[in-house]
This record gives C-alpha cells, sequence and structure tokens, in this order.
C-alpha cells in the first residue's frame, strides 16, 4: 500500500509512521495525530469536481475537498494541454474528461505541498512529472517519470515556461503562459505567489498556516526575477483565488508593500 496523509495529501512508497512535509515547520501533524489513509479509500469518499476557472484554463479538484484542499489546473495550449499543480484525487471521471480533451503533454508541481499523488497521475497519463532539484528531499513515492530540472527556468513549450522564484520552498516555482488570456499572459502560481481575498494584493510567505513571512531577499528576487514576464491574469491554488487583471502590477505593488513593511 502507498499510504496517503490525510493531513497534506502527501503519497509515500511505504508505509511509515511520521509524514516529513507535515512535520516541517512550513506546515503541521494535527492535534489528533498522523492519520493516514489510500488511494482506493480516497476514491470511495469523495468525487470528481471540473470546471472553468478562466479562458482555456480548467479547474480539477474533488468534493469533498480533501487534505489542503487546493486544485489542478489544465491549461490548454496551441502547443500541448499540460495539467499544473496536482489534487490528490484522480478517478475515471477525471481521466475521461482530460481524455476528451486532448489528453496532456506533462505535468508540473509548484512545491512539495502539492506533490500529493503525482505518480498515481503520471502512470494513468503516461506522461512525465516535472519538479525543480532543489525540493529533491521531499520526494515522497519516486518513480522513473520524475524528472528534475534545475536552474531558473524550464521552457516546456513556446508559451508555457516554469520558474523557480524560491519563495515558500527553494525549489518553488511558478508556471507562464505567455498566450493566455488572449495573448496578454497569465501566471499559475499555486501558493508561491499568493491569491488573497483582496484582489488588488497577492502575498509572499514561508509558511501560510503557521503564519511565517518569506525572508525580504527571496521576495525580491522573486518580484525581480517576475518583472520581466508579461501577464495580465493570476491564477492562485484555490477555486476561484483569480486575479483577473494587471497581474503584473499586481505582483510588483504587492512585492513593494511587503519590503516596506518588514524593513
Amino acid at each position: 500500500m502507498n499510504p496517503i496523509c490525510l493531513t497534506c495529501g502527501m503519497q509515500y512508497a511505504a508505509p511509515r509512521e511520521d509524514c516529513p512535509i507535515c512535520e516541517d515547520e512550513r506546515q503541521y501533524v494535527p492535534p489528533s495525530g498522523q492519520q493516514w489513509t489510500d488511494f482506493a479509500t480516497l476514491r470511495s469518499e469523495h468525487e470528481a469536481l471540473v470546471r472553468p476557472e478562466g479562458e482555456g484554463i480548467t479547474g480539477i479538484g474533488c468534493t469533498p475537498k480533501f487534505a489542503i484542499g487546493q486544485r489542478a489546473l489544465l491549461v490548454e495550449a496551441p502547443s500541448g494541454n499540460f495539467l499544473w499543480d496536482l489534487t490528490a484525487y484522480l478517478d475515471d471521471a477525471i481521466a475521461g474528461e482530460i481524455a476528451a480533451r486532448g489528453g496532456i503533454t506533462g505535468i508540473a508541481i509548484s512545491h512539495p505541498h502539492y506533490y500529493t499523488t503525482c505518480v498515481e497521475w503520471a502512470r494513468a497519463f503516461d506522461v512525465p512529472v516535472y519538479l525543480h532539484e532543489h525540493d529533491r528531499q521531499w520526494i515522497g513515492r519516486p518513480d522513473g517519470r520524475i524528472e528534475l530540472w534545475s536552474g531558473r527556468t524550464k521552457r516546456i513549450s513556446d508559451e508555457l515556461t516554469l520558474i523557480n522564484l524560491g519563495v515558500h520552498f527553494a525549489g518553488g516555482t511558478v508556471l507562464h503562459w505567455s498566450g493566455g488570456e488572449r495573448g496578454q499572459g497569465a501566471l499559475l502560481s499555486g501558493d508561491i505567489v499568493q491569491v488573497i481575498p483582496d484582489r488588488e494584493f497577492v502575498a509572499f510567505m514561508y509558511s501560510y498556516p503557521n503564519l511565517i513571512p518569506e525572508r525580504p531577499a527571496v521576495v525580491r528576487r522573486a518580484a525581480e526575477i517576475l518583472a520581466g514576464y508579461r501577464f495580465e491574469a493570476i491564477y492562485g491554488a484555490w477555486w476561484d483565488a483569480v486575479v483577473r487583471r494587471d497581474g503584473h502590477e499586481v505582483v510588483q505593488r504587492s512585492a513593494k508593500r511587503y519590503l516596506e513593511f518588514v524593513s
């Protein structure tokens, strides 16, 4: 059995007593203690949730929500469909929905909290999973379909680029879709660049549940990197967590405000 942590959703290669992801200071072990489930049980207790999140972008998740509660995003780019981030849940309905749209060419994940059942997804669609090498220590279930990449960027296609910002985790990554939003560009950010209720700003945190702010030097570097990319929308980690306009400006003024507060 490949156990899945009930709190964070990480799947491991073999049964174990601890979840390193949850024991890290960015996450937590709940007061009730470490608890586990498995893929078959997960599929019996939840059902698929698939709906549009934007033009050419479809959200994929489950109801009721599981673990952290994030949803994946299917990017329907002319260069080929691509899956960004993951939910632990995968069933025949989701697989059929993706197949009906032409399948996927690959998967990329923003950071270890969302690695979840990535091996199940990779095997189901026979595609690689791209993870940044800085976070290799957090891989819970090694597999030959996991491809580690290095450096600041990785070009997936002419339109899709992975960008390592180092926020939240050393390998914290976002996906830039230059052709998104009818050519105005889209940034798929997970919670590396966190979409917050005030859509005029975004946030940068080292730990969200434990309220540990990100280091100023990391935020400054991330803003400098993203200054070179054009994007109108920002798609965060949760349902409807989307900045619909002026995304580039939102990131830059948010970083400026953050640095003024912590300086």
